[in-house]
């Protein structure tokens, strides 16, 4: 099965006004949270945490979705389903792990590790991610995973940050001999040596990245980036560098519907490629639709707030309680960018100011499509859906597709 993301990547360097997007689901929270990492369980009347069977059936139905390029997990979990259940081999849908997990992501419960400068270390194995063990034949590495996210986090201390770019080094040349490719998670400073004013932060990040990957031959070089949006200036400025890096976005923590929604839209409007999401998938009531509507947003069919109303009416069709009434569902939060909500965060501008690198609007790149103001909530299409027996939509039968054309014909939006 041909694997989209190699096909958008593609089409991203090959063409600069490509529309290709990369959307992930990032399942790999149990090498950092623990116990915690699947989330908290509505089917528990107690609110525990889901098992850890729970989280990979979740993991198996949002790769059977087919909506997502990336699914990334741990190393033990990509056993369990790459190598042992084999559910990617027949997907579009490309199997990633953790390779790297760096002392600020050790988020156990009472910990402090996360407010300590982080310091890079590493339990996972290339062998045991291709292969599930010690591997010394090369025909066995395409069991596995062939592709992981490596993380560094830079503190602006001399130090820290050669310890940093030293393990990730290291790990290039084990990754180049083994045939293994990754992409590059660049996280802002968790406990800063000098702290780093909010408005140099972009700039910094930038800098570091592009001075990291300036002595890395293509045959080590990542495929795309992961990193924290701090704006449209930071993010235009990367982009018109070197468009072929391939700028990612981090989801950071879950926040609003609205907060997840918006920074998609928001970053790929100023030239993000990617978007990796983890809390903010593994916290929605619903994540199968929740992911559905991401990709819309990526695709450009539905705007962010168009679609936290939408998403609002479909989790009221499946009998869903959403977890915040929809008038604070469509409300923007601070959020954080690091693993353990500590530390930097970010307020997307709701109208941010177009900067001297953005592209100019053209047949090719036209001006986003302004949508009409929604009627009164008592409007109701007049389409054809299955209905009840009261005349009113029948969500449980229809389509996500019915499902998005009901709401935008609702909201009034062509």
């Amino acid at each position: 099965m041909e694997k989209t993301l190699y096909a958008k990547l593609a089409d991203i360097h090959a063409n600069a006004d490509s529309k290709a997007f990369i959307l992930a689901d990032a399942k790999d929270a149990d090498m950092a949270f623990g116990i915690a990492a699947p989330g908290r369980s509505p089917e528990h009347v107690d609110g525990g945490f889901r098992s850890l069977q729970e989280y990979r059936e979740i993991i198996s139905q949002n790769v059977a979705q087919e909506l997502l390029d990336i699914m990334l997990m741990s190393v033990s979990t990509n056993e369990v389903l790459t190598i042992r259940r084999r559910i990617f081999d027949s997907s579009p849908v490309t199997p990633a792990i953790r390779a790297n997990d760096t002392t600020d992501i050790h988020v156990a419960r009472g910990s402090s590790y996360p407010k300590a400068p982080a310091r890079p270390f590493r339990t996972a194995l290339l062998d045991h991610a291709q292969c599930g063990s010690l591997c010394d034949d090369d025909s066995r590495r395409h069991l596995g995973a062939n592709l992981g996210l490596f993380s560094m986090t830079f503190n602006n201390d001399p130090q820290l940050d050669l310890a940093m770019l030293e393990a990730y080094k290291a790990f290039r040349v084990e990754a180049e001999l083994k045939d293994f490719q990754h992409f590059l998670e660049i996280f802002p400073p968790n406990a800063p040596a000098n702290p780093i004013a909010p408005d140099k932060l972009g700039g910094f990040l930038n800098d570091m990245i592009v001075r990291a990957l300036a002595g890395v031959a293509q045959a080590a070089r990542p495929l795309f980036l992961k990193m924290a949006y701090t704006g449209p200036k930071a993010m235009e400025e990367l982009v018109h560098y070197d468009r072929h890096l391939v700028p990612g976005v981090l989801g950071g923590s879950a926040g609003t519907t609205y907060d997840a929604f918006k920074l998609l839209a928001e970053a790929k409007k100023y030239g993000a490629r990617a978007a990796l999401f983890g809390r903010k998938i593994n916290n929605a009531e619903h994540q199968l639709t929740f992911i559905q509507f991401l990709r819309w947003i990526a695709d450009g069919a539905i705007a962010p707030e168009e679609a936290v109303r939408a998403y609002h009416g479909a989790l009221q069709g499946m009998g869903i309680k959403s977890a915040r009434p929809l008038e604070d569902d469509l409300r923007q939060t601070d959020q954080s960018l690091s693993y353990g909500g500590a530390g930097t965060t970010i307020s997307i501008p709701s109208q941010p100011t177009r900067t001297a690198f953005a592209r100019p609007e053209t047949a090719a790149n036209p001006p986003a499509q302004k949508t009409a103001n929604p009627p009164s909530a008592a409007a109701k299409p007049a389409g054809d859906y299955p209905r009840k027996a009261d005349g009113n939509p029948d969500f449980a039968r229809m389509t996500q597709e019915q499902i998005l054309t009901y709401h935008r014909d609702r909201l009034g939006i062509m």
